[in-house]
């Protein structure tokens, strides 16, 4: 009989509950147990655990692998899958190996380069994938000259953060003047000029930003599974035009994925996303971490958190394709149970082992969550 396997998911965004769900429903039939560990008391993930226990805060990245370290032995971890202070933990891979851990992440080298975006499209340029026009700027002069380059052009204007996850820090340049305008509705992604400028120029150091023409949709994220042999076992694409979304397998998205992967480094889950720039696929980031949305395979059959594991543990499940492509879907949200936290001043306690996951015999504090759900055609 197969051991059971123990996988450890750190500081990781509230969406992995359904990562270890799908652990969990594994098609092996293989006993998996859960630890994770964060800075807030109540992410869900900690609830959705068998074991979890509050992060230390303000730990150096150096820190933070002797804390990593300690964990993977004491809790006698297999499969580490780290988020927080990736690049740095990757950089010790031999010392987990040597604890017993394996590290589902990408090399060194990949971390490094796709942290930061402008270094991430001049690498991929280079091999040949196309990016969309950028300027990396750091003064209010910088900003002005890339946003008036671009409308030249025909294009509006958008910048984000050179380094960050997600579409933390992305806005899009208006020329239209600040005004009740921008105070209806719900809140946008739109910014005056003269504002940002005025904000950069009043700043106490320089901005690291990347100026680019706003793409269009689609957006696809590419979800792919590498082995160490740098030879891809999954690209499934995941298509997202407003609410809609869908999968796609089409060589313009997993082509492109494809080599980026292969020729990087990009060991095991990683999530390539592209959009459009007229009638062209441009990349548009590349995450070295499982996507928020990799459950959503599910829906084409895929269980991509096991087979992420399974490669992890030098048990290769080989070339993973979808039996079929799910329908159309929408995302929408649904409650997750926390932990039994009433008061805030709880969350300032040392770090405690939680017990494991019971079914509550009466209502629980939650939060929501992202799911799927389909859409009718």
């Amino acid at each position: 009989m197969l051991s059971r396997v123990r996988v450890w998911l750190n500081r990781t965004y509230a969406e992995n509950v359904f990562f270890m769900d799908q652990l969990r429903r594994n098609p092996s039939d293989r006993a998996v147990e859960i630890h994770a560990t964060h800075g807030d008391a109540d992410s869900p993930v900690l609830a959705a655990a068998d074991t979890a226990d509050l992060e230390p805060e303000g730990l150096s990245p150096a820190a933070y692998v002797e804390y990593a370290l300690d964990q993977c032995t004491r809790r006698g971890i297999d499969v580490f899958v780290p988020r927080l202070h990736q690049e740095t933990i990757v950089a010790h891979r031999a010392e987990f190996a040597a604890a017993g851990t394996a590290l589902l992440a990408p090399t060194a080298e990949a971390a490094a380069v796709f942290q930061d975006k402008a270094t991430a499209y001049e690498a991929v340029q280079s091999i040949g994938v196309a990016v969309p026009p950028w300027f990396r700027v750091r003064t209010e002069a910088e900003l002005v000259a890339a946003v008036e380059e671009l409308e030249a052009d025909g294009h509006k204007a958008c910048f984000k953060p050179a380094a960050g996850a997600g579409g933390v820090g992305f806005r899009v340049i208006t020329r239209t003047p600040f005004s009740l305008v921008h105070l209806s509705g719900f809140p946008s992604p739109y910014v005056p000029l003269d504002l940002v400028a005025q904000a950069v120029r009043d700043a106490d150091e320089p901005v690291d930003w990347l100026v680019m023409p706003r793409l269009q949709e689609p957006e696809v994220s590419v979800d792919c599974l590498t082995g160490t042999d740098n030879r891809i076992r999954m690209a499934i694409a995941r298509t997202k035009n407003g609410r809609r979304r869908g999968f796609s397998t089409h060589e313009q998205w997993v082509e492109p994925a494809r080599r980026i992967a292969e020729g990087f480094g990009l060991h095991y889950l990683s999530n390539i996303q592209f959009r459009m720039y007229g009638d062209q696929p441009v990349l548009l980031d590349v995450n070295t971490r499982p996507a928020g949305g990799l459950h959503q395979l599910s829906q084409c059959g895929v269980n991509a958190p096991w087979a992420a594991v399974q490669l992890a543990l030098g048990e290769d499940p080989g070339e993973v394709v979808p039996p079929f492509l799910g329908a159309d879907y929408a995302v929408v949200s649904g409650p997750r149970p926390l932990r039994a936290i009433s008061l805030p001043q709880q969350r300032d306690v040392e770090p405690t082992v939680l017990p494991s996951r019971p079914a509550p015999a009466e209502p629980v504090d939650s939060v929501t969550a992202s799911g799927t759900e389909a859409v009718s055609l």
